[in-house]
């Protein structure tokens, strides 16, 4: 016997071709354009899973949804809306919804759904809606953001442990404060560390906490970020930065959900959830031997992968919009943009990503002198930082021979001790010598952009101002390549 699916949407043309997908899928269907006449049927008992635009002329959706939950905890219900933000996928999940569709979708994904929805019908019972939905916490109506915002809207019902994968600037961590904003632990601290920020040294302390007298210097007991976030959640940002030996102990808290404090022997549960970040490639860290492969698994239980800007082009327009009232908001200029300055803002490179926009949008705010920014505008403050450009192939085939060249010279450096060992301390020496140069370079070729220079070099920001400071290098404005 065929099972029956309830289908509401107020435009009849989408209703016929919806009704004709799921009749030749060898469904039953029973199609409306008002709320009150699905809540007919759902009264009635009739249809074993709903179809439903959120928009219907007499009633919204998410407001029907929780009264059909409440009656038929058992009937899966498939949210489809053409406003496609991020609030809406999370909305559609708190209120109990099944799934959610974006417009337009093919209809073989709604097909693909439903049969779905009627092999699993039993759903948790939906949480009261999140405060503040008006809110929009990341912006983008792209099938890669739609992608994003639907693994978004089942995490926020689970306490799993997410990692989001993302070149520098993507937004990692406002999707990490989304997840906590709109999940379970909302009601507790958000805590952010970033691991390229703190020194090796003191990773450990900064993490678990330390006690008084743990090591020199500790004059008093220190709660660590573990503890701050206790019944909330603690964003790992650059955890490819972390060192080993804190590897090993995240891990003890991954696998047994406690930890001790530097110091310290008595075990402290953990009550947080954890989100980890990374620009890198955790795979190729493994390779090298320097990332943990179990952590690894522990931490990659939900990867969610951060579309660069450049693969979400047809988002520009929106995410211009959204930073030019910001920029208002916070007391510049308030401005227009012109489509011939959009058109060509879409076919820059953008690496760094939806940070770089931002910045680029205020600076245009305050250097346009008319209302509108023109094409002009944007092409004078591309031109003064441009990007990137791709690495010619004479280039690439010297870069080839780099290791050749810094292997004879290491052989020759040997071979100058007459078959004795150098003095120790070799490998700081030689980082000493070849880094300076490296950092340096970087900067004269990105033109003293410290943000072009790391994603040059293929470290996090932090971590080349941290290494600038180390090796008392300034930063470099203006010059050439000379």
């Amino acid at each position: 016997m065929s099972k029956t699916i309830l289908l509401a949407d107020d435009d009849s043309a989408i209703r016929t071709v919806l009704t004709q997908a799921l009749t030749r899928a060898g469904f039953t269907v029973r199609a409306t354009a008002t709320a009150t006449a699905l809540w007919r049927w759902v009264m009635d008992g009739e249809g074993d899973a709903i179809v439903t635009d959120v928009v219907l002329p007499d009633e919204n959706a998410f407001d029907v949804i929780p009264r059909i939950k409440k009656i038929r905890p058992n009937l899966p219900v498939i949210v489809m809306s053409a406003q496609n933000t991020m609030m809406t996928a999370i909305t559609a999940a708190e209120r109990g919804a099944y799934d959610y569709l974006a417009k337009p979708f093919d209809l073989s994904v709604l097909v693909q759904t439903v049969t779905r929805a009627l092999e699993q019908q039993a759903r948790p019972a939906a949480r009261p809606p999140a405060q503040g939905q008006e809110h929009l916490p990341i912006v983008g109506r792209s099938p890669a953001m739609q992608e994003i915002y639907r693994v978004i809207a089942r995490l926020t019902q689970t306490d799993l442990t997410a990692l989001i994968i993302g070149e520098s600037g993507t937004g990692k961590e406002l999707v990490a404060r989304a997840l906590h904003d709109y999940g379970k632990r909302r009601k507790g601290t958000f805590v952010a560390v970033n691991m390229a920020a703190i020194p090796r040294e003191l990773i450990e302390s900064e993490l678990f906490g330390h006690e008084k007298g743990a090591f020199t210097g500790a004059g008093a007991r220190l709660a660590g970020r573990f503890e701050q976030a206790e019944g909330g959640t603690l964003f790992l940002d650059e955890i490819g930065d972390m060192p080993l030996e804190a590897q090993t102990r995240l891990l003890r808290v991954l696998q047994q959900g406690e930890y001790t404090s530097v110091g310290g022997t008595a075990a402290i549960k953990a009550n947080v959830r954890i989100i980890a970040a990374t620009h890198r490639d955790l795979r190729k860290l493994i390779a090298h031997g320097s990332f943990r492969e179990d952590l690894f698994f522990r931490l990659n239980v939900v990867p969610l992968r951060l579309p660069a800007l450049r693969e979400r082009q047809e988002d520009m327009p929106d995410l211009i919009q959204h930073f030019l009232a910001r920029a208002a908001a916070e007391g510049l200029p308030r401005k227009a943009m012109a489509p011939e300055a959009v058109e060509r803002l879409k076919t820059y490179r953008w690496p760094g990503n939806v940070r770089e926009l931002e910045n680029l949008i205020k600076r245009l705010a305050v250097m346009e002198v008319e209302d509108t920014i023109t094409a002009a505008t944007v092409e004078r403050e591309l031109a003064a930082s441009p990007p990137l450009a791709e690495q010619p192939a004479a280039h690439a085939a010297s870069a080839a021979t780099l290791g050749e060249f810094l292997e004879n010279h290491l052989a020759q450096y040997f071979a100058g001790f007459g078959g004795a060992l150098p003095p120790e301390g070799l490998y700081e020496r030689i980082l000493a010598e070849v880094e300076p140069p490296l950092l340096r370079a970087s900067l004269t070729a990105t033109h003293g952009n410290q943000l072009r220079a790391a994603d040059l070099l293929g470290i996090n920001r932090n971590t080349l101002r941290t290494k600038l400071k180390e090796r008392n290098i300034r930063s470099i404005r203006g010059l050439g390549s000379a």
